[in-house]
């Protein structure tokens, strides 16, 4: 259960960057007893089953991913939010592999904390559709277009969700209404805003 995984290795093999970063996050992970998979390209570590933590990399640094992230103590305060719209994964970045080295008993705490989360079946609240502003220039044409009322409710509370944020995004209205009148067509045929 604790072996490295054949599927994974390519992803190691590929790396330009960080290869030996990899390499140590991997041993970390496969020490701490989870399972290594590939998801989304990545090596993602799981306990029977449920998605722990993943390792990717970006220009200026590799990092861990855990997917609750938000329910972490993180007493060490080194857990990252990428973005502010990220609702429940959280980051450890390093830049070296000596970092890594030195953090590697916290890093193990962190995971084995995780692995706790997972077992008590702890979710973190995301925000629902409600929870979402309908901005002024898209809540104008909800209420003239029925049509265009009945298909975003139609429409999954994710994609929904996807659409409220970038209609609300622009600090301009005029902005805000290119975007609404941009997608109208999209949301009419059920589509979300990536499709």
């Amino acid at each position: 259960m604790n072996r490295m995984n054949p599927k994974v290795d390519f992803f190691f093999n590929k790396a330009k960057q960080w290869q030996e970063e990899y390499e140590k996050l991997r041993m970390i992970m496969l020490d701490c007893g989870l399972t290594e998979e590939l998801k989304w390209g990545c090596p993602c570590y799981t306990l029977n089953k449920q998605n722990i933590v993943l390792i990717h990399g970006f220009k200026e640094y590799c990092a861990l991913l855990f997917f609750k992230g938000a329910l972490l103590n993180d007493a060490n305060g080194i857990l990252i939010q990428q973005t502010e719209n990220v609702q429940s994964g959280r980051q450890i970045r390093f830049t070296n592999v000596l970092e890594i080295v030195e953090m590697e008993p916290i890093v193990k705490a962190y995971i084995y904390e995780a692995i706790e989360v997972e077992k008590a079946g702890l979710k973190v609240a995301l925000k629902t559709t409600a929870d979402f502003t309908v901005p002024e220039e898209f809540q104008s044409k909800l209420d003239r277009i029925p049509a265009l009322k009945t298909a975003f409710e139609a429409l999954t509370p994710g994609r929904q969700r996807g659409y409220l944020f970038y209609f609300s995004q622009p600090k301009q209205s005029r902005t805000r209404d290119a975007r609404v009148e941009k997608y109208i067509p999209q949301i009419l045929d059920g589509k979300g805003l990536d499709d």
